[in-house]
């Protein structure tokens, strides 16, 4: 990417996500304050802001590792568990530069998902119907589509089934979660419920398969779903299981329960969600949160990534302990 085409679309990140304060849901103060349950917090890794290194999501490796998609950079990248940063790939640009992503108008990279084979998914969001999809980068080989999404809309959270065969992904703007098999293939339109539309600016987002079901988050509506996964790969109605949640993004299960640690974009924190559906904050910007958009946990390692959206400081990845983690 040139320097000119650097500086132009930081800009356009910039200036479409600065939106994400304005349109937080009321209800922001609904998470409370309480001892928290993560310690050892610090920041490992600076990311560079001016070459779109926007962190957006995150896909753990076993080895301590992470693979990062940058939103501003059209790239997927790893970052050790030392916090060093290697770019694995830069996706095509759009003949357009991008300026028709719906709400956006910037390309960007979205969700990620790793498999034990070492393939990596992600999502891309360009607003042209020749790059807008779902991509897979295998080892050794140049990133790929496998399924085509509509343009007109914007793929963002995507989640892998328990048996590792099947793909589901929220489009932010249509409010639809698609299926597509790990294959590839046409995607099937799996929920159009109305809790997943947008209320003006990003609807369903987040996305992650637990206990039989998918959960997705909606950021315009500051809400937590649990839509069961029926048989057949059929979708169940959605049951809110929380509410109140301003600019809630991506989000991770602790491993107790349904316990969540979700990033709340706009408000620059994150909230552990309990099984009753309160929240309470645990991380804020005094620990270093710049606009987080994403959660992961391996064992007792917690992993958060801040894009720097509207703080255009200092996009990171924050590692903490979770304790009395079983």
């Amino acid at each position: 990417m040139t320097e000119r085409r650097t500086k132009i679309t930081t800009s356009a990140v910039l200036a479409a996500v600065a939106v994400l304060a304005a349109v937080a849901p009321v209800g922001s103060a609904a998470a409370t304050t309480r001892p928290s349950p993560l310690a050892d917090v610090r920041i490992a890794a600076h990311f560079d802001l001016s070459a779109g290194q926007m962190p957006e999501n995150v896909a753990l490796l076993p080895d301590g590792s992470a693979d990062v998609t940058f939103a501003g950079g059209r790239q997927v990248a790893r970052v050790s568990a030392h916090g060093t940063t290697r770019v694995l790939a830069t996706l095509p640009a759009p003949a357009d530069g991008g300026v028709g992503t719906p709400v956006l108008g910037f390309p960007l990279t979205t969700g990620i998902v790793h498999t034990p084979d070492g393939t990596v998914y992600v999502l891309y969001a360009t607003g042209t119907a020749d790059l807008t999809g779902l991509w897979r980068l295998s080892p050794g080989q140049a990133p790929r589509r496998i399924a085509a999404l509509p343009a007109d809309g914007l793929p963002n959270g995507l989640a892998l089934d328990a048996r590792g065969k099947q793909l589901y992904i929220t489009d932010s703007v249509l409010g639809v979660v698609w299926t597509v098999p790990v294959t590839g293939g046409v995607p099937i339109a799996w929920s159009t419920a109305p809790e997943l539309a947008s209320a003006g600016f990003l609807g369903a987002n987040g996305a992650k398969v637990h206990d039989g079901a998918l959960w997705v988050s909606n950021l315009d509506r500051g809400t937590l779903l649990r839509i069961p996964i029926r048989p057949g790969n059929r979708a169940g109605a959605p049951q809110l299981r929380a509410s109140g949640l301003a600019g809630i993004d991506d989000f991770a299960f602790t491993g107790r329960g349904d316990d969540v640690l979700a990033a709340l974009n706009g408000p620059n924190g994150v909230v552990r969600i309990t099984s009753d559906g309160s929240s309470s904050t645990v991380l804020d910007a005094a620990d270093g949160l710049q606009n987080p958009t994403s959660v992961a946990l391996r064992g007792d390692e917690v992993y958060v990534l801040s894009a720097a959206y509207t703080t255009a400081t200092d996009p990171n990845l924050l590692r903490a302990r979770l304790r009395g983690h079983r």
